[in-house]
């Protein structure tokens, strides 16, 4: 009997496991069990393309018959899963570089700094405010290190946009463009390669109200089903932010917030990576 509840329990895990390979587009790595020596019964191959149907798994002998280099490749592959924060002196992206100078000298940023084209900043989509990178010019291997304080750039296929002087250091400037590299150099905050909120893509959420209080925040968000509270820093201090949905887009998120300010609920879209 103890030994049908651990295999339950141990499907069970299997079940959620392979969900999360699924996804990531890892299932096709099973194939390395190919090379490893099983038992006649044990075909992980076989066992998991069955992995809607919780019956075949609760009675297959898997767990009873696969030898251990299975189970720890296995572990592997779901390790690899969970890997979403890139260390220093990684590769973040490759892509087009561009600069701004003259038109927003002067102007705000993104973060709330007064942006100086002599400094060494630059825009970027998603990576957190105050990450620096080593942008590396594949054209003539020449680097600078930036700080990112602002969101950009937009036109398609650019992955940042360099201050004036930045540019300048990597010889781009009468280009205007140049392929680049960027290197990881530090964050303040985790960066995310996979999953929500990943550095791939812009993500957007609906702020709708900001508490000192955990308890006001929560009792609002009680009466706005699907939405959750969120805690942050501000100047030191603990405020608790009422989030309602996730989106690809701040058009879809404008959308819903006009439907809930329908509702009494007002609020405005924000990036998450913000």
């Amino acid at each position: 009997m103890k030994s049908q509840q651990t295999n339950l329990i141990f499907n069970s895990y299997l079940l959620r496991s392979f969900g999360l390979l699924r996804s990531f587009g890892l299932l096709r790595k099973l194939s390395l069990f190919r090379s490893l020596s099983l038992h006649p019964d044990c075909n992980p191959i076989r066992n998991f393309s069955c992995i809607g149907n919780f019956k075949l798994i609760r009675n297959s002998s898997l767990i009873r018959d696969c030898n251990l280099p299975v189970l720890m490749l296995l572990s592997v592959l779901l390790a690899s899963c969970g890997t979403t924060s890139p260390r220093p002196g990684s590769v973040l992206e490759q892509g087009e570089a561009s600069w701004y100078g003259p038109g927003f000298h002067g102007k705000q940023t993104a973060n709330g700094e007064t942006y100086d084209q002599n400094e060494l900043t630059a825009a970027h989509r998603t990576l957190p405010f105050n990450t620096r990178v080593r942008v590396v010019n594949m054209t003539n291997g020449e680097h600078v290190d930036v700080r990112i304080n602002d969101r950009g750039p937009y036109a398609r296929g650019r992955i940042i946009d360099l201050s004036k002087e930045a540019a300048d250091r990597i010889d781009m400037l009468d280009s205007g463009i140049a392929p680049v590299r960027l290197i990881l150099i530090d964050s303040e905050k985790p960066i995310r390669t996979r999953g929500p909120g990943n550095i791939r893509r812009e993500e957007f959420t609906i702020q709708l109200g900001s508490y000192n209080r955990k308890e006001d925040a929560e009792a609002y968000a009680r009466q706005i089903r699907s939405s959750r509270v969120v805690s942050g820093e501000v100047d030191g201090s603990t405020v608790y932010r009422v989030y309602y949905g996730r989106y690809r887009s701040s058009s879809d998120a404008n959308r819903d917030l006009n439907r809930l300010k329908r509702r009494g609920h007002d609020g405005f879209v924000r990036q998450l990576q913000n």
